[in-house]
Order: C-alpha cells, then sequence, then structure tokens
C-alpha cells in the first residue's frame, strides 16, 4: 500500500465468495487518526474514552505506541476509526516515528490547558508531521484537554483560538475526565469527547470520491485508493469545555 498520508484503508479479505448480486462483499473503511502531542497532555485518556465510553481507572506513560480501534456507522456506512496514541517522551518515539506516520488520514493534537508548555511545544508537533511529508490535505484539529482543572487554567481560550486560526485548525477545548462538565462521572456519558473524532470521521467521509490509484490486481491483493484534495479552511472553529459552539 502507497505510504501517502491520503491512501485509504479497507478491512475485510477480498477472497471471500461473491453476494447474491454477484458482487463481492461489502468491505469496511479504515481511519487512522493519529494523536500527538506531549506527554501528559491526556492523549490516552482521550482515545480511551472515545473508544470505550469511559475515564480510564489507571495510566500510565506510553512507551512506543497505543492502538485503539471503533467501528462507528455514518450515514448508514460502517467505518472504523483507528487512533494511534504515541509516546511524547522523544526517547520511546525514535523506533516508531516512521510507522506511525504511514497512510495517516487526519491529525489531532493535543495539548494541557493546565500546562503552558505543552501549547509552546506545538510549532514543534506540527514541524514533525511536515517532515514525514503530512500536507495541508490533511485535515487536523487542535485539542486543548483538563478544562475539568478551571482553577489551574495556564492556556486561555483566545490564545489557542488565534494559534489554530493560524495553522487552519479547529478549537476544541474538552476533559478526557469530565467531558460533559461539572456533575458528570469518571463514568459518564463521553458525548463531547466523542463529538471531537467524530467530527474529523465526518469531515473524512465527506471530502471528494475515493479514487482507484492502482488497479486491483489478483486475488487477495491489496487496492490502495487516494482521495481528491479539499483545501477548505478549518480554522475559526471553537468548541469550548462544556460543548457550545463559539
Amino acid at each position: 500500500m502507497a505510504e501517502s498520508g491520503s491512501s485509504a484503508g479497507f478491512s475485510g479479505s477480498q477472497t471471500g465468495s461473491l453476494t447474491g448480486s454477484g458482487l463481492p462483499p461489502p468491505r469496511t473503511r479504515i481511519f487512522k487518526i493519529i494523536v500527538i502531542g506531549d506527554s501528559g497532555v491526556g492523549k490516552t485518556c482521550l482515545t480511551y474514552r472515545f473508544c470505550a465510553g469511559k475515564f480510564p481507572e489507571k495510566t500510565e506513560a506510553t512507551i512506543g505506541v497505543d492502538f485503539r480501534e471503533r467501528l462507528v456507522e455514518i450515514d448508514g456506512e460502517k467505518i472504523k476509526i483507528q487512533l494511534w496514541d504515541t509516546a511524547g517522551q522523544e526517547r520511546f518515539r525514535k523506533s516508531m516515528v516512521q510507522h506511525y506516520y504511514r497512510n495517516v488520514h487526519a491529525v489531532v493534537f493535543v495539548y494541557d490547558i493546565t500546562n503552558a508548555a505543552s501549547f509552546r511545544s506545538l510549532p514543534a508537533w506540527i514541524e514533525e508531521c511536515r517532515q514525514h511529508a503530512l500536507g495541508s490535505e490533511v485535515p487536523r484539529i487542535l485539542v486543548g484537554n483538563k478544562c475539568d482543572l478551571r482553577d489551574s487554567v495556564q492556556v486561555w481560550t483566545d490564545v489557542a483560538q488565534q494559534f489554530a486560526d493560524a495553522h487552519s485548525m479547529p478549537l476544541f477545548e474538552t476533559s478526557a475526565k469530565n467531558p460533559n462538565g461539572p456533575g458528570d462521572s469518571n463514568h459518564g456519558n463521553s458525548d463531547h469527547v466523542e463529538a471531537i473524532f467524530m467530527t474529523v470521521a465526518h469531515k473524512l467521509k465527506s471530502q471528494k470520491p475515493l479514487v482507484l490509484s492502482q488497479p486491483p490486481g489478483a486475488l487477495g491483493a491489496t487496492v490502495s485508493l487516494s482521495r481528491g484534495r479539499d483545501d477548505g479552511a478549518d480554522g475559526g472553529v471553537l468548541l469550548n469545555c462544556w460543548g457550545s459552539t463559539l
């Protein structure tokens, strides 16, 4: 399969029997979304909240890559969302970086609103994406995590919004622990975090039609697809800590 960030994957075997209509069984589209940012900003908690529907009881620093996936349905089509969460510490990432950035469909940059240093690191993460050939055609969003710690805020919304606008990204502020604001328990529903990742999934699905970049080979071969470029700017969007769009 091509290693371009614009390639798309499918799951399901091409060797199965034909359906009654004479067509092969439908395959599930796969969207690979990478979640990047400094260590400790809550990347693992966000991906766990989306895939498991709750806040993890125990968290440890990610070593290498943490991988989760969830099957969702959008406009009647089943789509598999793969969330790749990489270690924020360089010493744990060196051997994994090339594989991590392969066949990426979207990027989620995460910072901790109570840690200004994690926000200042964002340009370095954006540069790392550029170095691995993830161009502007790959959708990206910015997420400020840990909104439940409002008394300890170091990165204010207006500053984050200016940064997001400068890089044509929508901004979301949330809490993996309490995604719906005060009163939500650790195991409460995850509508707000879900809205963030589903926004990305809808964006990917609605992009220009997928076209074959190479003809199918023999049975069992891998089909690689590419998307037309979508240059629409995504800046200027903010979903704040408690779910209202500004």
